[in-house]
């Protein structure tokens, strides 16, 4: 058995997953499962920014980066202590790294780790996400990080299976759409395949991509997982579905 932390990308969902305690069983699971690592490391679809940045080093107040949902969100509260010795242990990493102290963890951090890890006490690092310089510099920062595996800290990638805000069901009265559902069927075979140029070019490759995927920050972060992961890695899905019609909750673990 491997001794490696393993790597998950998460389908954070809409930002009112925060509240919902039935909506987040499957990710209080998980994390109860994965047990306790000694750090995180979180790439979100909200935070863009080139080269990959580091930012808050310390607890701080949350990003309630979000409008239109329950006033309620923005007095959810995360407070995990922040984590120098593992940014300048991504700075030895990656050669060198900027850092925006003031950048606090935004909805997609802490809406799945309020169920995961709910007792906010391993120290969290986000990373910004490369995006503007494409999926394979995405992929190729989850290779530099993979070596955090061995020291216990977990890698996650945090944005969605299938994300389109435009086609969203706001009533939960509509069930996922075909195009929807052949995204994520068309995602997970690559993933357990090992498909990894299509998954690079998956804007050519996959069904219905740029109906999934208007804009790419929320698939990307799949992409740093599957580099963390490296060739090989099993697939496993700890939370599926879809809610809103068509976005995806399909989380995945590798290991």
């Amino acid at each position: 058995m491997s001794n490696l932390t393993p790597v998950v990308f998460v389908s954070h969902g809409a930002p009112s997953l925060a509240l919902d305690s039935v909506m987040g069983a499957d990710f209080a699971r998980w994390g109860r499962a994965l047990g306790e690592p000694t750090a995180i490391v979180v790439v979100s679809a909200h935070w863009e920014r080139s080269p990959a940045t580091v930012g808050t080093l310390e607890g701080r107040g949350l990003l309630y980066d979000f409008g239109g949902f329950d006033p309620s969100l923005r007095r959810v509260e995360y407070p995990a202590p922040g984590a120098p010795e593992l940014a300048a242990r991504v700075a030895d990493l990656l050669g060198g790294v900027r850092n925006e102290p003031t950048r606090s963890w935004d909805h997609g951090v802490w809406v799945p780790l309020v169920h995961m890890f709910p007792a906010a006490t391993v120290p969290l690092l986000q990373v910004s996400l490369p995006g503007a310089a494409g999926p394979r510099a995405v992929y190729d920062l989850g290779r530099a990080l993979a070596p955090l595996r061995q020291e216990g800290v977990l890698l996650m990638g945090s944005g969605g299976m299938v994300h389109n805000l435009a086609r969203l069901d706001w009533t939960h009265g509509s069930p996922p759409p075909s195009w929807a559902v052949e995204f994520d069927q068309w995602a997970r075979a690559a993933i357990e395949g090992g498909d990894l140029e299509g998954l690079l070019h998956y804007r050519e490759r996959a069904p219905a991509a740029d109906l999934a995927h208007p804009s790419a920050e929320h698939f990307l972060p799949l992409l740093f997982a599957v580099g963390a992961a490296g060739p090989g890695a099993l697939a496993t899905y700890p939370a599926r579905g879809f809610e809103y019609g068509s976005l995806a909750r399909t989380s995945v673990e590798l290991a």
